[in-house]
């Protein structure tokens, strides 16, 4: 009898194990279970990506700034500057040359079509 209550107990264990471990698989298969476990895993996989596009641009930064330093001190562009050593800054006139021919007095100079000052024209 204490056998026969034994496999009986333990049937019904088993039983209740199966049947729950099924209604448990036949809900994680239904269309609105399948659609919630899609987007979760598209959320981690996209969190995934964007922490992995942040540590590239981090480094793509760090490698540029450092590039730039290399060529900073190859065309020496940080090294000390002697102001002695610069060249005299070109002035330009603000004042057209009053000597020129257009404004001396008596002068055959005419302004017109013929006497064109175009640089880019030939002549």
């Amino acid at each position: 009898m204490f056998r026969r209550t034994f496999w009986f107990t333990t049937g019904v264990a088993a039983g209740v194990w199966a049947t729950t471990k099924v209604n448990r698989k036949l809900k994680q298969l239904t269309p609105e279970s399948l659609a919630a476990t899609a987007a979760n895993k598209a959320l981690e996989a996209g969190h995934r990506i964007k922490e992995r596009a942040v540590d590239f641009a981090l480094d793509v930064r760090d490698g540029m700034a450092q590039r730039e330093e290399e060529l900073g001190d190859a065309l020496g562009l940080y090294a000390p500057v002697d102001r002695d050593e610069l060249p005299a800054a070109h002035r330009y006139a603000a004042i057209e040359n009053r000597t020129t021919p257009k404004y001396v007095e008596g002068s055959t100079y005419r302004k017109n079509s013929y006497n064109s000052h175009n640089r880019n024209e030939d002549h």
